[in-house]
């Protein structure tokens, strides 16, 4: 990767782009220097460019107005100008030294300054207060369309390895704190690859169709009694019973709330391959006091008769 950052590269793009600029100029100039041949005392022009339609339609070489051309001069000095004062030029700043991140956090400051104060009032409230104050609410919808919609889907329901945000299975808990950590933290859930420790391709269907049974969900009774012994390798994460465990993120298999599918095919994926999860952390990007209203707007898709309530 080095190569591709040395000074090198820099020097390269100035002299190609320069060469470019002066490249177009230098064929304006020697354009304009061509004279048209014309018949004595008359203004008619006398060349051609050779081609010829109809027998006698012949295609004169009429050079491009003055004013027009004047205009690609313009064009080129404007190039010239703008480069000597924005970067553009490899690694060279310009003379204003502008940033596109200079721009951004100049925005960023100002925004701070005009909502700030708005965000530190919610933020000193109770995440379910907040999440029943109609103006938090549409700030909150404004964060998530911003910044979490591209995963969980604008109506908030998800995809496949998304999780539905609108439901109550929650992998780590649905409570306002829990939400407002997994959106500061971020969430690494890792499900290893069991295939191995189960055994052969008829012991994991075995067993994915005694998974299936859990949520009541369509299985093969015979399957399902032969796959019973083998989730023994699957109790220490999603326990006994199969209700699995919030402290480690490990789903909750008796219901029927699949986030990679509730097929044969797919269960047994998951369990040969194993699945890997990542939500990244968003601490640093929004700051606390964006998340506490983000997390109560998140809350509020799975609780919205305790908003209604709290609205009366």
């Amino acid at each position: 990767m080095s190569d591709f950052t040395n000074g090198f590269w820099s020097i390269y793009i100035t002299v190609l782009t320069l060469l470019g600029i002066f490249g177009c100029g230098l064929l304006l100039w020697s354009q304009s220097k061509v004279k048209i041949k014309r018949e004595p005392g008359s203004n008619q022009q006398m060349e051609t460019t050779g081609h010829v339609w109809d027998e006698d339609l012949t295609e004169l070489n009429t050079p491009m107005p003055r004013w027009w051309m004047w205009l690609f001069y313009i064009t080129i000095v404007f190039a010239l100008a703008y480069l000597f004062l924005y970067p553009g030029l490899g690694t060279y700043a310009g003379k204003l030294d502008w940033k596109s991140s200079g721009e951004y956090e100049t925005e960023l400051k100002k925004a701070d300054a005009e909502y700030g104060p708005l965000f530190s009032k919610y933020q000193q409230q109770d995440m379910k207060a907040v999440a029943a104050d109609p103006q938090a609410q549409l700030i909150g919808e404004r964060l998530f369309l911003t910044y979490c919609a591209q995963c969980h889907g604008s109506d908030a329901r998800g995809n496949k390895g998304f999780p539905n945000l609108t439901d109550k299975d929650w992998l780590y808990g649905g409570e306002p704190d829990i939400i407002k950590t997994t959106i500061i933290k971020g969430r690494h859930g890792i499900m290893p690859p069991m295939g191995a420790a189960v055994g052969s391709d008829t012991d994991i269907e075995n067993l994915a169709h005694y998974v299936l049974s859990l949520s009541g969900s369509n299985s093969d009774p015979i399957k399902t009694v032969f796959g019973k012994p083998k989730f023994a390798a699957c109790a220490a994460c999603h326990g006994a019973d199969g209700k699995g465990n919030q402290a480690l993120g490990a789903p909750n298999l008796t219901d029927k709330v699949w986030l990679h599918g509730g097929s044969v095919n797919s269960i047994m994926e998951t369990i040969r391959k194993g699945r890997d999860n990542m939500m990244p952390a968003f601490d640093d990007f929004l700051g606390d006091a964006k998340v506490h209203v983000l997390a109560a707007y998140v809350w509020s898709l799975s609780n919205p008769q305790k908003v209604e309530s709290a609205q009366k």
